[in-house]
């Protein structure tokens, strides 16, 4: 087994190798732009990774990897033009550095890319990927509209939250793993449960990513620092925050949340100080642990050497305590 800076550094080798240089710039050097402004490269690992611990070639599956690091990217492009957002990794989002019109169509492009690499496979790898590429795809899309919707509804309820994120965020680190799986030969009840690992991997990956961005440090986060608050997401800390706060401090936070004031920092460090009051900073802390002890229950019921159970629930630990 490779380690995951390793599978990291194959990855980022592989992506530099497929640059697109073609015409028209216009497409596809936004395309390159975003794809090399970094990030984790969370998805890709866990694919060559898995595909490793199943006594496969992980050179096998970079193409595989190389897809879901696509899509991942196709949709962060078009996120930002949903949530109007000037910064993505520290960096200007595509939408500001060129326009509106050539973030969605690059982003259109990415999704075919995207599936194009797939044809690379044989015949039976190729159907099982692009069977749960095309699943996940539109249950992403489905939980970006749960999100988008959730901005304008007052009655949002906690389980509804956590189907949002699961769909908008987990579903894309399960699809990762699974992959991984597929490509090795594994067994259905081996992708499965490596699928079920990564679901709840995937949802306290975002429960975290809730809390950096109203608690994190915008040096090493990347993106606009209360980004959420300002867009009035429903994220976990708000839900949280209106079922343990007083009555005093509920209707303040559903005031502040339905004004859009000139001057944002206040808002954001109004709502901060009632995520902390009321402990819904606590909580989140305490369900990102929760989903993080659940992968970490299902990866124990996996047949695979215990060094690779090791390496996966490291992973998995570095997540819980990332700070970008």
């Amino acid at each position: 087994m490779h380690t995951i800076n390793e599978y990291r550094e194959e990855f980022i080798a592989y992506l530099d190798s497929k640059k697109i240089t073609k015409e028209p710039r216009n497409l596809y050097e936004p395309i390159t732009y975003i794809l090399g402004l970094g990030g984790k490269r969370l998805r890709p690992v866990l694919v060559l990774m898995t595909a490793e611990i199943f006594k496969g070639d992980f050179k096998n599956a970079l193409d595989a990897a190389l897809a879901i690091e696509v899509f991942h990217n196709f949709s962060l492009v078009h996120d930002d033009i949903m949530d109007d957002a000037p910064v993505r990794r520290g960096e200007t989002t595509v939408h500001e550095k060129w326009d509106i019109n050539t973030g969605i169509l690059s982003g259109d492009a990415m999704l075919i890319l995207a599936y194009q690499l797939f044809e690379n496979y044989e015949p039976n790898v190729f159907r099982d990927l692009a069977k749960l590429f095309s699943k996940t795809a539109l249950e992403v899309c489905e939980g970006q509209q749960y999100d988008v919707d959730f901005e304008t509804r007052d009655d949002v309820m906690l389980p509804e939250y956590l189907k949002m994120i699961e769909y908008k965020t987990a579903v894309l680190v399960a699809a990762a793993l699974k992959m991984g799986a597929i490509v090795a030969g594994a067994s259905d009840t081996a992708q499965e449960k490596m699928y079920s690992f990564g679901l709840n991997l995937g949802i306290a990956f975002q429960l975290q990513d809730d809390y950096l961005d109203v608690f994190g440090d915008p040096e090493t986060f990347g993106k606009q620092v209360g980004g959420d608050i300002i867009e009035n997401k429903k994220t976990y800390l708000y839900l949280k925050a209106l079922n343990s706060g007083s009555e005093m401090m509920t209707k303040e936070l559903e005031h502040l949340y339905s004004i859009q004031p000139k001057e944002s920092e206040a808002k954001i460090s109004a709502v901060r100080s009632i995520f902390e009051k009321t402990e819904a900073d606590k909580a989140t802390k305490v369900a990102i642990a929760d989903y993080t002890a659940r992968a970490f229950d299902v990866l124990e019921e996996m047949e695979i050497e215990p060094e690779n159970k090791e390496l996966l629930k490291q992973f998995g630990e570095n997540l819980m305590n990332r700070t970008v």
